[in-house]
């Protein structure tokens, strides 16, 4: 069967590949089209595997949650490049993942990888590598967060397409909700409040306090006081409930709740990348390498 320029454009609407590859494919499988999509989505699983290992550090956060506000979830989608994280077909493939994670219950993001992929035919991974096959970047689906069993109210604020909050709170109105999600946004606590201080983080900085306190050569008795203040300002700083409201820095959000008879449950806060270490690459130094090793 003749590989005709209909053929590839079909193939290329189907796949998203680019024109080179679906004529490469076509004309291998003697015009069968079926057999070229087969052949080029088990070339599209090999490239994938090639690119796992890849620095994926970009992405965006997505939110979804039911008009009810009852259920919700944060998912993270990582890319190699800002480049990418801007593509329309990456942004609606992390939105309908996003969608099928808040419907299909997934509990995490291993779960939701062998979901179905709205849309498609197969599931949510197949639907990840063929991105990658078409994209030729690593794509990831990072973190999942999922809130069911919601006692108040769950709202939500994104910031650009890099931070993701939710927020579950019990009383007040859509518009202290939204306030929360938008001060959690900005100002990153790390836990609703103090009890909340894993004991590790804290005595870290009791230790730092000390030391810093002993160097004054200020009597026990005083030190002690010292770490005391710095530890309640620490807490302060950490905790939800200690910061001053972005919106009106002259009161606590601990205030604000009280003045709303509301209460925040919980929260969840997702930034692009967190915790991946970047890689540094010198080009020079590359170039260098490669010439040394030819």
């Amino acid at each position: 069967m003749a590989v005709t320029a209909a053929l590839v454009k079909e193939l290329r609407e189907r796949t998203g590949a680019g024109m080179m590859e679906c004529k490469k494919a076509l004309t291998e499988s003697g015009g069968d089209i079926e057999a070229a999509i087969e052949a080029m989505r088990k070339s599209g699983q090999a490239k994938a595997a090639k690119k796992a290992g890849r620095v994926a550090a970009d992405g965006v956060v997505v939110v979804k949650i039911t008009p009810d506000g009852k259920q919700g979830v944060v998912l993270e989608v990582n890319s190699e490049t800002d480049f990418v994280a801007k593509d329309a077909g990456f942004q609606a493939f992390a939105d309908a993942a996003a969608e099928q994670a808040l419907a299909g219950g997934a509990a995490d993001v291993a779960a939701l990888a062998g979901q179905p992929m709205p849309g498609t035919e197969g599931t949510v991974d197949q639907a990840r590598e063929a991105l990658i096959a078409k994209i030729g970047e690593n794509i990831q689906l990072r973190r999942l967060v999922r809130f069911d069993q919601v006692a108040g109210v769950l709202w939500a604020y994104r910031h650009g397409v890099r931070i993701g909050v939710v927020v579950e709170l019990e009383g007040g109105d859509e518009q202290l909700g939204k306030d929360l999600a938008m001060h959690i946004a900005a100002s990153n606590p790390m836990c609703v409040d103090a009890s909340q201080v894993p004991p590790e983080a804290l005595e870290k900085e009791k230790e730092i306090f000390r030391a810093q306190a002993l160097q004054s050569g200020k009597p026990e008795a005083i030190v002690e006081k010292m770490i005391g203040g710095r530890v309640r300002k620490y807490l302060e700083e950490v905790t939800l409930l200690g910061q001053p409201f972005v919106k009106d820095p002259d009161q606590t959000v601990e205030k604000l709740l009280q003045k709303a008879g509301a209460r925040v449950r919980r929260f969840v806060r997702v930034e692009v990348g967190e915790g991946i270490e970047k890689r540094s690459e010198n080009f020079a130094d590359e170039v260098m390498a490669q010439v040394r090793g030819s």
